[in-house]
């Protein structure tokens, strides 16, 4: 969860970046038309895939927290199953030993 928490501050960082950059771009633009146009240019097709990989990047997390509830979801049941076969087992230790029990206690009830 901090993963996925700091890679979603580095984009948004990267967003506000990306919005500080074209700002300045837009200033060097009013200045220098003619200079900035390549520049501007550049600066959209990479701000397009910076948020094409922000969008990549928020889909992985979203697949990794369903992941991670599936695994959770797992490993409940897994734990259930245990609890329930542990309490199985205990009753028949129970069972066996009272088992034993009796058959003694029939045995010296016999006559030798």
């Amino acid at each position: 969860e901090l993963w996925v928490s700091l890679e979603e501050h580095q984009d948004a960082l990267e967003l506000i970046m990306s919005k500080y950059r074209k700002q300045m771009l837009q200033l060097l633009e009013g200045r220098k038309r003619e200079d900035a146009e390549p520049v501007l240019k550049a600066h959209q097709a990479n701000s397009g895939e910076i948020e094409s990989q922000i969008d990549r990047i928020c889909e992985m997390g979203a697949v990794m927290r369903k992941a991670v509830q599936v695994d959770d979801e797992q490993f409940f049941k897994v734990q259930e199953k245990l609890a329930q076969l542990e309490l199985e087992n205990k009753e028949l230790r129970e069972l066996l030993l009272i088992s034993k029990e009796s058959f003694e206690v029939g045995r010296e009830d016999l006559p030798d």
